[in-house]
């Protein structure tokens, strides 16, 4: 190879580079230093046949199930819950990346996230439901499952809103978009009847009236409580990576038996471990 040669090659190489790794044009998002079309966990679940071949597995796992853990009785999906033979059964779903599927939002929205910003996108938006899960609940119904969705989006006003939490009928109204049909009592918010972040005190609410067989969710919190640095709910610890794997374990038995969880990359609690 020539000098000449050589030069061109590198000048080649560099602009190669370049192009790889400049960010998509247009982005606000780029605009600040961080670009979600190179995020490789955003485009897997925006992308790959992968990520939907999973969640349509899960729920498909799970309704073959219904039978079994709706027949005893003795079953809880609820650690602790004891004397619910007589109470009638229920599931309960996280909603954003267990129900309905954010990767549009994480795509597009101008960074720092803030929950108004999710609210109007979705007012604007039609929803994208996860595989599966409109058939497993549409299953789950017809045996005779209530089925619940607690949500940490919050429940507060927005000056333009009469209604004192929009976010709840923005949620059904979303459901409803999907195929799924909800009403207020179904549909559990964070920051309202004193609940906070922490998801356990919403579900120790649905298992005062129900036997609860099944939780669903994207989010180690969405089955324990004390999985964030902040303390919320019952907590008296930051948790850390060691606590984390040591619930994992803990409650081993129920990771695909009565407890279903969906791969979350984009966001979650975990995101404060990296």
């Amino acid at each position: 190879m020539t000098r000449l040669h050589l030069a061109l090659a590198i000048v080649a190489l560099s602009m190669l580079a370049a192009c790889a790794s400049a960010p998509a044009p247009g982005r606000a998002a780029a605009s600040a230093g961080y670009d979600p079309q190179q995020d490789l966990g955003l485009l897997w679940v925006k992308h790959s046949a992968e990520y939907t071949a999973i969640t349509r597995q899960t729920y498909r796992f799970a309704e073959a199930a219904l039978p079994r853990f709706i027949a005893d009785t003795s079953w809880s999906a609820m650690p602790g819950q004891s004397d619910a033979e007589k109470l009638p059964p229920a599931v309960i779903l996280d909603v954003d990346e267990t129900v309905v599927s954010n990767v549009d939002f994480q795509l597009t929205f101008e960074r720092p996230f803030t929950n108004r910003k999710l609210y109007d996108f979705y007012r604007e938006h039609a929803a994208i439901p996860v595989a599966g899960v409109v058939d497993f609940v549409a299953a789950a119904r017809k045996a005779g499952v209530d089925i619940f969705f607690v949500t940490n989006r919050p429940c507060e006003t927005i000056d333009e809103e009469p209604d004192p939490c929009p976010q709840r009928h923005g949620v059904i109204d979303e459901l409803e978009s999907i195929g799924i049909s909800t009403d207020d009592e179904h549909v559990l918010l964070a920051d309202e009847n004193d609940w906070d972040r922490a998801k356990i005190r919403r579900r120790e609410h649905v298992a005062n009236t129900h036997r609860v067989i099944m939780l669903f969710g994207d989010d180690l919190g969405d089955f324990v409580p004390c999985v964030r640095t902040k303390l919320y709910g019952p907590c008296t610890e930051p948790a850390t990576k060691a606590s984390r794997a040591q619930l994992v374990e803990k409650y081993t038995n129920y990771w695909g038996n009565g407890w279903y969880i969906l791969p979350g990359p984009m966001h979650g609690s975990w995101t404060s471990f990296k």
